[in-house]
């Protein structure tokens, strides 16, 4: 059984694309609840889910894109869609958090507007929903090369920067920090994150594998590099348990990912309850 895990091409992607999702997903997760903006990547997964549609339609009509991968399609308008929640963001200076719904909203919109166009759903569709470890391919898994590079390039260069400014924006303008580029770079990592992961969890559930490990790790850590670490750490267990799971029974790699991280979650609750009890 593990040993088809490295016979077979597609099983060493999706074994490698996982332990980097499980690296980065928990990594920019972190950052995101302790800037209270946890829902971010539900909106921006619902407009990479519209690129994706929109790139197999653009395939389907014009021959010239048949060969691309609707991936990168789903790339660019999450990159398009983070950019527009920052700037949704300042202009609702008062009710920041109001930029999320709108480009949640907007991506759903354009996503059932596109399927309909292009007459319906699909397998490969479906994939790209719920996430399925037969899909992954070298093209998937050097794009989220590409991303975890960048992404923990930006985290070892910028840690500082990015930690003041996720616990206390007014007071890292104040210290000179480039807040607004610092800002604007964090929300494309994370858009190119969640396209670059949605092969295998499902651009519909990559939101709880970016919240739920982190949830989990907040209950037991003591500081913000604990919290990272057991968030890593809990996800990758998620991942690696998902996808066997996966592929022993024939279920969606997305689900039973999220339900690994569920289970984890609720095991460390409920070892934090006994430890209460038995004091």
């Amino acid at each position: 059984m593990l040993a088809d895990w490295w016979q077979y091409d597609f099983l060493r992607y999706t074994l490698f694309s996982g332990i980097l999702i499980g690296l980065i997903c928990p990594l920019l997760g972190t950052f995101l609840i302790v800037r209270r903006l946890s829902m971010m990547a539900d909106g921006l997964s619902h407009v990479t889910l519209s690129g994706v549609a929109a790139g197999m339609l653009v395939s389907k009509k014009i021959a010239f894109f048949s060969a691309v991968n609707p991936l990168f399609f789903g790339m660019l308008f999450a990159v398009v869609g983070s950019l527009f929640i920052e700037r949704l963001r300042k202009v609702y200076k008062a009710y920041q958090d109001l930029a999320i719904p709108i480009i949640l909203s907007a991506g759903l919109g354009l996503f059932t507007v596109l399927i309909s166009v292009a007459d319906g759903f699909n397998a490969d569709l479906y994939s790209y929903l719920f996430g399925k470890i037969v899909t992954v391919s070298i093209e998937d898994l050097y794009a989220l090369i590409g991303v975890a590079v960048v992404v923990l390039g930006t985290v070892f260069l910028i840690y500082k920067e990015l930690f003041a400014v996720s616990f206390d924006e007014e007071f890292a303008r104040v210290s000179g920090v480039a807040r607004r580029s610092i800002n604007l770079w964090f929300m494309v990592l994370v858009a190119l994150t969640i396209a670059a992961s949605m092969r295998i969890v499902g651009v519909l559930l990559i939101s709880a594998l970016i919240t739920l490990p982190v949830a989990a790790s907040l209950q037991i850590a003591r500081s913000f590099r604990q919290t990272i670490f057991f968030s890593i750490l809990f996800a990758e267990i998620s991942v690696l348990s998902g996808l066997y799971f996966a592929y022993l029974f024939d279920w969606a790699s997305g689900g039973t990912i999220v339900l690994m991280a569920v289970l984890i979650m609720l095991v460390v609750l409920g070892i934090k309850k006994l430890r209460v009890i038995m004091r």
